[in-house]
């Protein structure tokens, strides 16, 4: 189901005259009247139910326990092998992940469930309320980035398939680093690519730990929590938090609707 921009405008304003919304920081919120891009990492864009609704498929009953054991050992995997230097792709991490939590749970993974498993990573769509609020943003005159751990070729095959890649000014994998989110050089290849200073630049994350690491790298940080997960106990919390995209325009257009107000009558 697709929202049109003028709704979603609608909603946004309706937080300005309301003078909050869902999830804001009471005190030490980062001021959006400096923002000039937005960074997102993948998933707030991209949609990893399928992946999950392929596990059950696959191991009916199981697929709940299949997720959770193969989300930890992908990120361990891909942090362990970024912290030795001994580096591969999110898409082969993510694959040995699923190999070894095929193993700890006694499921007989075989090469064709495992390619099953493996192809939702390469396909995957966009959220329902993602396409007309990007356009919201760029209307508003933000710049838009990608800053992920997914490969480059993951990100823009599916920018292209939403036809959403005229969207955005950067598509940033790790990648090019060889490393992972939060390494802090993952996080200063925005600042890099963009040309903006990291406080210029709301960074939007999926994930807590991705909403600290972007934090103690310097950027001012808006969490887009679909799952409704709690905050991790890391000693930082983001400057703002809602639960779509709806809730980020709630954040965001409000203080540009003011700048440009006032741009245009001094």
């Amino acid at each position: 189901m697709s929202v049109d921009r003028r709704r979603f405008m609608q909603i946004a304003t309706g937080g300005l005259i309301a003078g909050a919304w869902p999830g804001i920081a009471a005190s030490g919120g980062a001021d959006t009247r400096r923002i000039r891009a937005l960074a997102f990492d993948a998933f707030p864009i991209f949609d990893p139910r399928p992946i999950a609704a392929r596990a059950e498929a696959e191991f009916p009953g199981q697929g709940v326990a299949l997720m959770n054991a193969w989300r930890i050992r992908q990120f361990e995997y891909q942090w362990l092998r970024a912290l030795s230097g001994r580096y591969v792709n999110f898409l082969d991490a993510t694959s040995d992940g699923l190999r070894f939590a095929a193993q700890q749970l006694q499921l007989p993974l075989s090469e064709a469930q495992h390619a099953a498993l493996m192809a939702p990573w390469s396909e995957l769509r966009v959220w329902p309320d993602t396409a007309a609020a990007l356009e919201t943003l760029r209307a508003a005159g933000l710049r838009l980035a990608l800053l992920s751990n997914m490969t480059e070729a993951m990100l823009s095959s599916g920018l292209a398939r939403a036809q959403l890649d005229p969207l955005f000014d950067a598509v940033i994998s790790t990648d090019a680093q060889r490393t992972y989110k939060p390494d802090p050089r993952a996080y200063q290849m925005g600042v890099d690519r963009l040309g903006l200073r990291k406080e210029e630049i709301l960074f939007v994350a999926f994930a807590g730990w991705d909403v600290a690491g972007a934090k103690w790298f310097g950027y001012p940080t808006y969490w887009l929590n679909r799952a409704g997960a709690p905050p991790e106990q890391l000693g930082v919390q983001a400057d703002a938090e809602g639960a779509d995209f709806a809730a980020l325009l709630r954040h965001v257009l409000p203080m540009t609707a003011a700048k440009d107000g006032n741009a245009a009558n001094p």
